[in-house]
């Protein structure tokens, strides 16, 4: 999949107006934020610009110390689909598994019951007005589609870097899903790897997920994946400690740390998240407990890099 920069002047993020009349869809948005003032009032905007808008956007904070809270409070003065729910503090950031108990928090608190389809939404998105109406219009063509997300795109000095994904990964910063298919597989795992886990879950119970290109349905991600606590670099580690708790061949865990040497920070990113996997296999640590499904994933990873060393590309 290309990663080719793109001008900024090619792929800007100019925030829409609210929207006028919009149409109100049977979509629950539930956004766990922890300090996200930074970029929260982008991540609103966007979302007050659509043209389709959730009957519910449930932002639960998960103990933030600034001015997270408030700004919440502030746009729920003005629109009636948008609610904080404050979290007890646990008093620290728990990622991974943390952001999915406060998803599940928040999920428990839906007023909405015939809600059709659920999303996952970070504070530091943002996204054009035609975001949503493009997501669902994919659900309308496919009865069979999960989840579906747009491309994701960073900011890198002045160009638009797409964060390089294969094509049924949906964006993790805008899990958006079928309320069907969610529950079919039980929601998601509070573990550093469930993004990954909830869409091969899908596709081994006979659903598909997709990411697409499209201008209206690009994401902009205006925090660098792994950033959020000490440095990227404890990032990649995370991620690869990950890898080894979804269950990733080892093979397959030493050709995705190769591939991410190529983002930034290049090539050292891509060695910790290998060093990652590797530690969290010397020590032993635990694995995600389901091992028909380990043996799966295992055997559909044998299967891409087959292809991908016979010259079949992705």
């Amino acid at each position: 999949m290309s990663q080719q920069p793109l001008a900024s002047s090619d792929l800007n993020p100019v925030q829409a107006p609210p929207a006028v009349d919009p149409v109100v869809i049977p979509l629950v948005v539930i956004s766990p934020v922890r300090d996200e003032a930074q970029y929260l009032r982008r991540t609103m905007d966007a979302m007050v610009a659509q043209t389709l808008r959730p009957v519910e956007w449930i932002l639960v904070d998960d103990g933030s110390k600034d001015a997270t809270p408030q700004i919440v409070a502030e746009y729920a003065a003005k629109y009636d689909f948008i609610r904080l729910e404050p979290r007890q503090d646990r008093g620290f950031r728990k990622l991974g598994g943390g952001v999915i108990a406060a998803f599940n928090f928040g999920k428990s608190r839906i007023r909405h019951a015939d809600y059709r389809y659920i999303a996952k939404l970070d504070g530091d998105m943002s996204f054009g007005p035609r975001y949503l109406e493009k997501m669902m219009a994919m659900f309308e063509t496919d009865p069979r589609l999960a989840a579906v997300s747009g491309k994701v795109y960073r900011d890198e000095g002045g160009q638009y870097i797409e964060e390089s994904h294969i094509e049924e990964q949906v964006a993790g910063q805008f899990k958006l899903y079928r309320r069907e298919a969610f529950e079919d597989i039980g929601g998601f795992v509070e573990h550093l790897a469930w993004d990954g886990i909830d869409i091969h879950q899908a596709r081994f119970k006979g659903w598909r997920t997709l990411s697409f290109y499209d201008p209206d349905a690009w994401l902009w991600h205006h925090r660098i994946m792994g950033s959020s606590d000490r440095s990227i670099y404890v990032g990649r580690v995370r991620w690869g400690r990950g890898n080894w708790y979804m269950g990733y061949h080892p093979l397959y865990a030493l050709a995705a740390g190769v591939n991410r040497m190529r983002e930034k920070p290049r090539v050292i990113g891509g060695l910790l998240m290998i060093w990652g996997y590797v530690w969290a296999a010397v020590r032993g640590l635990p694995r995600y407990e389901d091992l028909e499904f380990r043996r799966k994933l295992r055997a559909w990873q044998m299967q891409r890099l087959k292809r991908f060393l016979l010259g079949g590309g992705h």
